[in-house]
């Protein structure tokens, strides 16, 4: 294990960043237009996440950060969110990744605690490569890793890779080519020889996550940054729970993000509908009761899955297996009333919402471009069904 790091006030580092996060948000939110547009990097936004001490929230306290749990997580992504969806998506892989070394010892001692400094220093975005062209869901990675003795060569493609210009260090699913293949994590360091972007992102929404492709050709890992190799087969309990728990992270914590936008979208909208006088009115929109009424409809939807992403979210920070079951069908539920809600805001105003003068039809695009971060609605609707039948199965003896 990494050696105790100085005490820390846990509780007092989380309030002092969540006390910085307004200001963050309004900074990200004035540049998050220029990037959308342009497809550029935020780098200045992600340098202003940094500073207020927000991308390394969940750094244990025994190694000197925080120690931030995933209810204080979600409230910090739904802020940056309401700023700029880009960035708080880079964030969010970041925390996460900060949070599953928390519970698991994922990176080797010196190599976290390389990582630590290189934190201190500036801002040092993570992410997991998942994704692979072509992979379907849940199959094993076709990314090779190959024993030449001395290191690990990685060499194969991931793909939509948020942050990838940028990434000081991946974590990277692979398998080894091995007589018996093992599937683990190689811990990569983002500016490793061999490894080269391809600056193929050009989706939607979210443009300026900067989601490109990563080559891996005989990329060098070290063999202790091998991580959680073994043989196919079915997971231990131990590992199965592990595996859980990172999934309703990751499912909540990105959630957290779209709603953050949702509640910009409806930001906007409140000052549309305060300003907008149409010539054959004599009172903006506001004072028209099915205006209100579906500014309501959105409020009730909003808090709604508000409420519900921070009660699984405190649920799982206290241990509850319940919570992270449902965390699935959490995430499509408050994913599905962002996309709404956020179509509504745009059929309730029309042409102005679709124009690109104003902000409305990018958070349109941010929260449909969501949907790459969620296994697919059927998928999960099917989990949760197989999930109801077995409970409700008729006891046998």
């Amino acid at each position: 294990m990494t050696p105790a790091a100085p005490p820390v006030d846990g509780a007092a580092a989380v309030a002092d960043a969540l006390g910085r996060l307004p200001r963050v948000a309004d900074l990200l939110a004035a540049r998050a237009e220029e990037h959308d547009r342009d497809g550029t990097f935020p780098y200045q936004g992600v340098e202003a996440v940094h500073e207020a001490g927000l991308l390394t929230l969940t750094v244990a306290r025994r190694h000197g950060g925080p120690g931030a749990g995933l209810a204080e997580t979600v409230r910090v992504l739904a802020g940056l969110g309401r700023g700029d969806a880009s960035v708080a998506v880079l964030t969010a892989h970041t925390l996460l990744l900060h949070a599953e070394q928390s519970r698991t010892g994922l990176w080797p001692a010196a190599g976290y605690r390389r990582l630590l400094t290189e934190s201190r220093r500036g801002p040092a975005l993570l992410s997991a490569l998942r994704a692979e062209p072509g992979l379907p869901a849940g199959a094993q990675p076709t990314t090779t890793a190959h024993w030449d003795g001395e290191a690990w060569k990685l060499t194969g493609r991931k793909t939509d890779c948020s942050g990838a210009e940028a990434l000081a260090w991946m974590a990277v699913p692979a398998r080894t080519d091995e007589p018996e293949p093992r599937t683990g994590l190689f811990l990569v360091r983002g500016d490793s020889p061999g490894l080269e972007i391809d600056p193929v992102w050009d989706q939607l929404g979210l443009r300026a996550s900067a989601g490109h492709d990563v080559l891996f050709d005989g990329v060098r890992v070290a063999p202790d940054h091998a991580v959680r190799l073994v043989p196919p087969g079915p997971a231990t309990p131990e590992r199965q729970a592990a595996a859980d728990a990172t999934r309703a992270w990751h499912d909540l914590a990105l959630s957290a993000v779209h709603l953050g936008t949702a509640r910009a979208a409806q930001d906007w909208l409140i000052r549309f509908l305060r300003q907008r006088t149409p010539a054959n009115l004599t009172e903006p929109l506001a004072t028209l009761p099915r205006y209100r009424a579906a500014l309501g409809e959105i409020e009730a939807a909003l808090i709604g899955a508000e409420e519900l992403l921070a009660a699984l979210a405190a649920g799982i920070d206290r241990g509850e297996p319940a919570a992270v079951a449902r965390s699935a069908a959490g995430q499509l539920l408050a994913n599905r009333a962002a996309v709404a809600t956020v179509q509504q805001a745009v059929t309730l105003t029309g042409t102005p919402g679709l124009s690109r003068r104003h902000p409305l039809e990018r958070y349109l695009r941010d929260v449909l471009s969501g949907r790459m971060h969620f296994a697919a609605d059927e998928t999960v609707l099917d989990a949760v069904g197989r999930a109801a039948l077995e409970r409700g199965a008729p006891r046998r003896g």
